[in-house]
């Protein structure tokens, strides 16, 4: 299946924290989107890897995602090396996308920072012919995806594009990220479980803030934002928001 755009989070629900907006505007226009997982979050304070296998199904449904997989890379200890790369690289060829979302190169979870480069450096080599991989015997074709767009999340910083959208799929990122019922605020919550830096009502307040701020700049209701590496260009100067 190709993909227009595949996004790529180090744990299940970055996506939906960063860029479900995004998600659901492209999702809305026609676009195929898929996400892949690097890691099952099984570090995470709350909740269990099986939680969250069956917390991002819920989510996948919800924003009408086309695929999502997870790679079962070791939470807080897989790296940006030769091993790891490959694994990113048959996702990229394998789905073929035009763009892809990456987390931020630099956060407060090392896990972002080093799983933001991982992805942009597999990126490259995917593109690369004599660069050898293979899905259950069949051997695989480079690729590389034109752009790689690195979303916001803990930490701010100023955005070299912004996606703008609305209230519809402001909705959607909500109803997203309420699915990861043991990550976020969940007042009907007895698990007993201790609260964690994204569990509290305030927590979930700032997402919704933030997109609201970064919708702001642009003209629109709510935004995500993104840097880059490589300078974005336009064709025309009639399709910007």
């Amino acid at each position: 299946m190709k993909l227009d755009i595949l996004v790529f989070a180090a744990h299940p629900d970055d996506a939906e924290l960063c860029c479900s907006g995004t998600i659901a505007l492209h999702i809305k226009q026609g676009k195929k989107v898929g996400v892949v997982d690097l890691t099952r979050g099984e570090l995470g304070t709350r909740g269990t890897s099986e939680t969250r296998a069956a917390e991002a199904k819920e989510s996948s449904a919800m924003l009408g995602l086309s695929a999502r997989e997870n790679l079962g890379f070791a939470d807080g200890f897989f790296a940006n090396d030769k091993t790891h790369q490959l694994e990113v690289i048959k996702m990229i060829r394998k789905y073929r996308p035009e763009i892809v979302l990456a987390n931020s190169l630099a956060d407060r979870h090392p896990d972002h920072g080093r799983g933001g480069q991982l992805v942009r450096d597999a990126a490259f080599y995917s593109g690369l012919r004599k660069v050898n991989t293979s899905i259950e015997g069949e051997i695989q074709h480079e690729w590389r995806p034109k752009a790689i767009y690195h979303y916001m999340q803990d930490r701010l910083f100023v955005p070299d594009l912004i996606v703008g959208f609305g209230q519809e799929e402001m909705d959607k990122k909500v109803a997203s990220l309420k699915a990861f019922k043991t990550q976020f605020f969940n007042p009907e919550d007895q698990s007993g479980e201790p609260q964690t830096y994204i569990s509290t009502p305030e927590f979930f307040e700032s997402v919704i803030g933030r997109a609201r701020e970064l919708g702001k700049p642009i003209g629109a209701p709510y935004g995500e934002g993104f840097e880059v590496e490589k300078v974005v260009g336009v064709k025309d100067l009639f399709n910007l928001f």
